[in-house]
């Protein structure tokens, strides 16, 4: 499974950091950083979850 981004609707507001710190974080300038080469399958439950409560829904999931 592989993250996916739309970077014109994220504003990097940090929830799914919270719900998922392993696969978010905020850099220095607040922009958001993910896990690009793919999330272990232990995670995917916790990356359903941030999808579902990013308030911009600007993220997405492939497999």
């Amino acid at each position: 499974m592989k993250i996916e981004v739309d970077w014109d609707r994220c504003e990097a507001n940090g929830v799914c950091v919270l719900l998922a710190p392993d696969l978010f974080e905020l850099d220095d300038a607040d922009n958001l950083q993910f896990a690009a080469d793919g999330v272990p399958a232990d995670q995917e439950g916790v990356l359903r979850d941030a999808i579902a409560q990013c308030p911009r829904a600007a993220l997405s999931a492939t497999d």
